[in-house]
Parts: structure tokens; C-alpha cells; sequence
């Protein structure tokens, strides 16, 4: 039996979800180890968004199910007003799973996805969305400029070659710094980075007057809502090492793939640097890591954190 009328009638209008969701999906079981700086680069990548998104949004981020101090963080943010919709997940559901979700959830025409280890610089969005808005079925439009595998963007010099409205341009656009920053993040030597630069060329598209580098990263991408739920849903068994399949389902259903011109979006990893960077540099940081830096040592003991890793957070 119901007693009076629910207020919640007498309301004539809600507000309305703004066109682009900016999406972020985090993964912090634990604050040390590989994780310790995780909390950390989390708000410097929510900061770097507050700080550098000019155009309406609305924020939404996928906890997958990270400790207590990351899930605390977040809620107290969102009863600020800082984040939109925040989804708690009990347990790790894989980005798959987190991507299944955003996907459909998302209220956005667009969604501008990111990892939580990456930060933003002013004119990301805006870059971003000329791209999108130029290029008919953009598929993923990464706010970096990138070098991918040609493998997932064969469609998309397919479709600028046979248009005659678009100029293909192919020479070194990435200088090497912008390179060096991205892949060094990755874990890669500088020597092999080096090779791997001096090997390869860009190739730079000009449609409209808009012009887009060729390739992206699911690390941090924006498309629309629609082209991305033809590929739904994501079939992945494991945390992570499937993503690749978003790339290569993008590519076969002709969808572009491209990135901007600037890099805007920076890969932290999971060390931020600054002063805990300096005290690891002091020469008693350097006389106690000598030793685990040894090739056989540093292979032991990363199995041996492994086998830790996957006994409690499988």
C-alpha cells in the first residue's frame, strides 16, 4: 500500500547526460609493489582530465574491482561532483568485461576511453572530435600521434587511397622525441626504440583540411557510441593481452583508425617519478638495487612476485 504521492512526480524535467563521456577504467588491488605509485597516477590522470577538458562531459569510471584506499578515493570524488557515474565492480572482470559495460552503459554519443596511467593536455578533446567529425566511419581516434601494426589499419589506407578527396602523404611525421616518450614508457630500451624509429615512416592523412595521422591504441581512443557496440560483446578470458581483437574487429569492418597530429595523451605507466624517483637515485638506492638488477636476479624475483601476484589476485 502506498500512502501520499512520490514527490518525484511534480518533477517537469531531469538533466540531460552531455554528448561525450569520457570513460576510465582503473585496476588497483594493492598499494605497493608494481602498484605503489597506482593511486597517485590515477589522480594525476583524473586531475590532467578536470584540468584539460574544455568541452561538456561527463565522467565515467569502471572500478574493477581495486583496494579500499582507490574505491574511497573515488567515492569521496564523486560526492564532490567530479565524476558522473562511478561503477564499483567487485571483483576483476577484465577490461573485456569493463568494456562490455561502458559500452552499452555510457550515455554519450561519443566516448573517449582511457586506461588510468595516462594524462591529458589542453585541446585532447577538440582535436579529437575534428578528427571524428571529418573522417566518415572513424573507428578510433587515439589523441597521440602512433605507430601501429599496419596490420590494423590496412582499411583505412584502403579507403584513402581510392578517395580522391583525401591526400596521402608518407614520410616521417613522429619526430623522436614524441616517439622515445611513448615507447620508452612501454618498457623499451632506447636503443631499440631508436631502431625501431629509424625503420619505419608515417603515414599522414588530409580530408576536409583536417588532417590525422594513421593508426591508434586501445590504451586511449575516442569513437562513437554505435560504431562500438557492433563488436559487442567482448569474448576475453583474461585480464588483459586480448584487447588486440578490438583493433583487429575495427579494421576488418573498415572502420578508420587514426590519431592526432600533436601528442596530447602521455602513457605514465606506473612510476610518476619526481622526488621518489630522485631518492631511488641516491647512492644508497644505487648499492641496494645493484644486485636485483642482474639479468638471472631480476627474472627470479619478477617470477617470483608473478606466482604471488596471480596466487591472491587471479
Amino acid at each position: 500500500m502506498r500512502v501520499g504521492q512520490n514527490p518525484a512526480k511534480s518533477i517537469d524535467q531531469v538533466a540531460l547526460p552531455a554528448r561525450i563521456t569520457v570513460a576510465v577504467v582503473c585496476y588497483i588491488p594493492f598499494l605497493s609493489g608494481y602498484y605503489a605509485e597506482s593511486l597517485e597516477i590515477l589522480k594525476a590522470c583524473l586531475g590532467s582530465i578536470w584540468d584539460s577538458t574544455l568541452a561538456p562531459y561527463d565522467l565515467m569510471v569502471f572500478d574493477n574491482g581495486s583496494c579500499p584506499e582507490v574505491k574511497e578515493y573515488l567515492a569521496a570524488m564523486q560526492s564532490q561532483g567530479r565524476i558522473q557515474y562511478l561503477v564499483l565492480s567487485e571483483k576483476n572482470i577484465g577490461k573485456g568485461g569493463a568494456w562490455n559495460f561502458i559500452f552499452e552503459a555510457a550515455p554519450g554519443e561519443v566516448i573517449a576511453y582511457t586506461d588510468s596511467d595516462v594524462s591529458f593536455s589542453p585541446g585532447w578533446l577538440e582535436d579529437t572530435l575534428a578528427i571524428l567529425e571529418a573522417y566518415p566511419k572513424a573507428g578510433m581516434v587515439t589523441a597521440r600521434p602512433m605507430r601501429s601494426p599496419e596490420q590494423y589499419y590496412s582499411s583505412t589506407l584502403e579507403w584513402a587511397q581510392s578517395n580522391p578527396e583525401v591526400t596521402v602523404d608518407f614520410e616521417t611525421f613522429i619526430d623522436w622525441e614524441t616517439y622515445r616518450q611513448h615507447i620508452v614508457s612501454l618498457g623499451t630500451s632506447e636503443e631499440q626504440a631508436r631502431e625501431w624509429y629509424e625503420a619505419r615512416k608515417d603515414y599522414r592523412l588530409t580530408n576536409q583540411g583536417i588532417q590525422a595521422q594513421v593508426g591508434a591504441a586501445h590504451f586511449q581512443f575516442s569513437s562513437y557510441k554505435s560504431a562500438l557496440q557492433e563488436f559487442l560483446p567482448f569474448r576475453m578470458d583474461r585480464p588483459m593481452g586480448q584487447v588486440r581483437s578490438l583493433d583487429e574487429q575495427m579494421n576488418a569492418a573498415s572502420y578508420l583508425r587514426l590519431c592526432t597530429c600533436r601528442p596530447y595523451v602521455r602513457h605514465l605507466g606506473n612510476q610518476l617519478g619526481g622526488a621518489l624517483s630522485q631518492t631511488r637515485d641516491t647512492g644508497a638506492g644505487k648499492r641496494s638495487q645493484g644486485w636485483a638488477e642482474l639479468p638471472l636476479v631480476k627474472r627470479l624475483l619478477l617470477k617470483i612476485y608473478d606466482a604471488i601476484f596471480r596466487l591472491y589476485f587471479h
